[in-house]
């Protein structure tokens, strides 16, 4: 019986799509300044459970973040996993070619702060790349 409720817990794939749609909608219906604000926002409308937003410029710069406020305004284009994958590097290229995608690398889980197998969904949209991503279990 406890399965449900554990699997309640993790945020889906399907969620992730649906959150990164809604958060572009939202930029779109009321601009980017107001839309990274909701993201920094951990208790905000683009926050739920292990679930959270990130927007990046194309050129690799944290523009808002739902998990961790240090990472705004940083260029993260170098930044790797712990196999080595220049993840953020390969999002901005999959994101100039791409108009939604998944990507999976290794990342720190806020809630538990381990490092796991990550998924992560964007989409670009106009000079942003929206990204949420789930961890996979």
């Amino acid at each position: 019986m406890a399965a449900p409720a554990i699997a309640d817990e993790f945020a889906t794939r399907p969620e992730a799509e649906a959150m990164v749609k809604k958060t572009i909608a939202y930029m779109k219906a009321n601009g980017k300044d107001k839309t990274y604000t909701e993201i920094n926002r951990k208790d905000g409308p683009f926050t739920s459970r292990d679930l959270y937003m990130v927007a990046y410029g194309f050129d690799g710069v944290v523009l808002a973040h739902g998990a961790n406020q240090k990472m705004l305004g940083k260029n993260l284009m170098e930044l790797k996993d712990i196999d080595g994958k220049a993840f953020v590097r390969e999002r901005v290229e999959m994101a100039k070619k791409n108009p939604s995608f998944w990507q999976e690398y290794k990342f720190t889980n806020p809630p538990s702060g381990k490092i796991e197998p990550k998924a992560m969904y964007c989409q670009p949209s106009d000079d942003v790349i929206v990204c949420g991503g789930v961890y996979l279990r």
